[in-house]
């Protein structure tokens, strides 16, 4: 019985250190996390809000733009061939229908421009009218789509001045502290200097992705636009070659005389 008191406190004391040993890396953990935490953010100061209400708002345009900015949604490939196929047959009528009961960008370029095709016109069917048309729809949804893209450069443009706030607000308070303290104290002035050097280092960190992808948004939004029209034209040349297929196939001879 004496024997059994006596394992029992060795016993507790053996789960009590395994415990805490168990335990310390989790501790230690939490804590290095807090100090990084402390050191890299929240010693930036107030500015940070500002500075992290940027970054959401640019993650939240980038992913809204790389979802819009989608071939299927631009030029999708099955509406082209079957638009195709309806010019291919100069049912110029039935592919006006198709593309306005479709939402993506080519149908209603298509449903927009394609009723100023003339039949009076059997050579060229009103190119002129219809590539004005395109441009003119064109220029019109280029307002609307860029938009959310020039958001991403507005945000590019206004992290860094973000930061350089932060590190005006910085070097002011580390004037201030000098002038109260009257000697330069490193343990005083290291928050001053923390918030002059962290808002700077976020708004950068910030901004140079922010330029990279609004570049690449604005390219792959300029390839689809381009893509969109191109199939439309080459629509409109596929209907004027099958009216004018008589005509260009009596320009061609039949053989040469020997």
């Amino acid at each position: 019985m004496t024997q059994k008191l006596a394992t029992r406190p060795r016993f507790t004391a053996t789960a009590t250190i395994i415990a805490s040993l168990l335990a310390a890396p989790q501790l230690f953990a939490q804590e290095k996390k807090a100090t990084l935490l402390d050191q890299w953010v929240l010693d930036g100061g107030s500015t940070m809000i500002f500075i992290g209400i940027a970054i959401v708002a640019f993650i939240a345009l980038a992913v809204f733009n790389f979802m819009n900015l989608t071939k299927a949604k631009f030029c999708p490939s099955d509406l082209q061939a079957a638009l195709m196929g309806h010019m291919t047959d100069c049912r110029v009528r039935s592919a006006i229908e198709l593309a306005a009961s479709h939402p993506s960008y080519l149908g209603r370029m298509v449903a927009y421009s394609f009723p100023n095709i003339d039949a009076t016109q059997p050579e060229t069917l009103g190119r002129d009218q219809v590539e004005d048309a395109i441009a003119d729809f064109t220029n019109n949804e280029s307002r609307k789509n860029m938009q959310w893209i020039n958001y991403v450069s507005l945000i590019a443009q206004a992290s860094p001045m973000l930061g350089l706030t932060g590190t005006v607000i910085g070097m002011v308070n580390a004037f201030a502290t000098l002038k109260t303290a009257g000697a330069a104290d490193p343990s005083q002035l290291a928050g001053d200097i923390s918030v002059a050097l962290l808002t700077t280092l976020w708004g950068l960190i910030n901004a140079i992705p922010c330029i990279i992808t609004y570049y690449v948004l604005k390219n792959r939004y300029n390839s689809l636009v381009a893509d969109s029209s191109h199939a439309a034209e080459e629509m409109l040349n596929a209907a004027i070659a099958t009216v004018n297929a008589d005509t260009l196939y009596a320009k061609i001879p039949e053989g040469i005389a020997v």
